[in-house]
C-alpha cells in the first residue's frame, strides 16, 4: 500500500523558512527548487522589481520572493484549487495584498503585462519516464504539475517561445527543468534569440535550472 506523503499528512511544508500550507494538495515544494529560488531572491533583492511566479501551484516561490524582498510578485496558475491555495499561503504569511495579484492563466493566456523576472517551475517529467517516478508521487501529487508530453518538453517549448513578450528590457527568467533536457533547451534559447543564458546545477550536482536574459 502506498502511503500518503508526510507533507500532505502534516498539511504544510517549510520553503526557505516560510510555512507553506498544502491543504489543497498542490505539488509538494522540493529542496531542488529552494536551491535556485534562493539564488533568484539574492538577485531580486538588489532592487525593487516586478516578478511573476508562473506554474505557481502552492505559491511557495512567489511567497518566498515577497517575504524576502521589497518587490512585487504576481502568481500565475491554472488550477482553481491551487488559486485558492495561493491565497491561503499569502494570507498565512501576512503578505500585503497590494504587492501581488493571483492570476488564472494557462501558461501566458491570462497574463497582460511585462515583468522584470519570471520564475518558472513548469511540468517537465517525460511521460516516457513514468516508471522512474515514485509511487507516492504518482498516487497523490497533481499529474498536471508533473508531466508534459512524451519527452516532458511540451509546456517548456510554449513557455520559451512566448516568454519574451512578457519580459521588460533585460528581463530575466529562472526556469527549472529535467537535467536530460539541457541540450534541447539550449537549442530553443538559440532559436528564440535570447541574449544570454547560464545553466546551473542543483545541490546534488545535477543540471537543474537556467538563468536566461532577454
Amino acid at each position: 500500500m502506498v502511503e500518503i506523503p508526510k507533507e500532505y499528512k502534516d498539511g504544510f511544508k517549510y520553503f526557505l523558512g516560510t510555512k507553506i500550507d498544502l491543504s489543497k494538495k498542490p505539488l509538494i515544494p522540493r529542496i531542488e527548487t529552494e536551491f535556485w529560488v534562493k539564488q533568484a531572491i539574492e538577485e531580486i533583492s538588489k532592487k525593487q522589481s516586478h516578478c511573476l511566479d508562473l506554474f505557481s501551484g502552492s505559491g511557495c516561490v512567489g511567497v518566498a520572493v515577497l517575504k524576502n524582498t521589497d518587490s512585487y510578485c504576481d502568481f500565475g496558475e491554472l488550477n482553481e484549487d491551487f488559486l485558492e491555495q495561493i491565497e491561503i499561503n499569502t494570507n498565512l504569511s501576512a503578505i500585503n495584498s497590494l504587492r501581488y495579484s493571483i492570476l488564472k492563466t494557462n501558461i501566458f493566456s491570462g497574463i497582460s503585462k511585462k515583468y522584470d523576472y519570471i520564475l518558472a517551475n513548469p511540468p517537465y517529467i517525460a511521460e516516457s519516464r513514468i516508471k522512474d517516478v515514485g509511487l507516492d508521487v504518482l498516487a497523490f501529487e497533481p499529474k498536471m504539475a508533473l508531466f508534459s508530453g512524451v519527452d516532458g518538453m511540451s509546456v517548456i517549448r510554449i513557455f520559451l517561445n512566448d516568454a519574451k513578450k512578457y519580459l521588460n528590457k533585460k528581463g530575466v527568467i529562472y526556469m527549472e527543468f529535467d537535467p536530460q533536457q539541457k541540450f534541447e533547451i539550449d537549442g530553443l534559447l538559440k532559436n528564440n534569440k535570447y541574449s544570454n543564458w547560464d545553466f546551473s546545477c542543483d545541490q546534488f550536482g545535477l543540471i537543474r535550472f537556467v538563468r536566461i536574459v532577454l
